[in-house]
């Protein structure tokens, strides 16, 4: 069955991604079409990138390099979920990234970010054009969230309901391309 992960692209101390990150894989895991899987980039402890080849070769030199290249390896297709941070994704979401090429070609992504000023939108638009040059294709539907009116105090999220509806689409069009992309994957 095609593996989806849920990307949680923040790992500061006192994040409100993983309440974001719950909800999606909660909604996620009424589907019958997929599997769901959450990946904190938290878990994987990646330093600033230091592999001395380029990520295009796929020789990687260190564990923690082949830990998370292995985990992305075996992911179909993705919901990056993303804060905005000075209008744009965090620094350790981008550094998980750029530590592979290979990894993130011919998938589909789709995003949920979340943030003050614009909820978060400006995060998206820069993960698509990094996903361009990776070869991960982008799905036209996001959630976009708002610290202001989708959580109390900035800290518990409530989400407005007629998120769900966006977030089904969302996923809908992750799995959708994700299973269009399957014979290049394969090739």
């Amino acid at each position: 069955m095609t593996r989806i992960g849920i990307i949680l692209g923040s790992t500061r101390p006192g994040r409100v991604g993983p309440q974001v990150a719950q909800w999606i894989e909660k909604s996620a895991g009424a589907r019958e079409d997929a599997n769901f899987e959450l990946v904190d980039l938290a878990d994987y402890d990646l330093p600033l990138f230091d592999e001395p080849r380029s990520p295009l070769m796929g020789a990687y030199e260190h564990a923690h390099t082949r830990a998370w290249s292995a985990r992305v390896a075996e992911l179909d297709g993705f919901v990056f979920v993303t804060p905005e941070y000075n209008r744009s994704i965090p620094s350790a979401l981008k550094n998980a990234i750029d530590f592979l090429y290979n990894e993130w070609n011919n998938k589909a992504a789709g995003f949920v970010a979340y943030g003050s000023t614009v909820s978060g939108a400006r995060a998206v638009e820069h993960l698509r054009l990094i996903a361009g040059a990776l070869h991960l294709a982008t799905v036209r539907t996001q959630v976009n969230l708002s610290l202001v009116t989708d959580f109390e105090r900035f800290t518990t999220f409530t989400p407005a309901n007629h998120h769900d509806t966006a977030l089904h689409q969302m996923l809908t069009e992750v799995i959708s391309w994700t299973n269009a992309l399957a014979p290049l994957r394969q090739a």
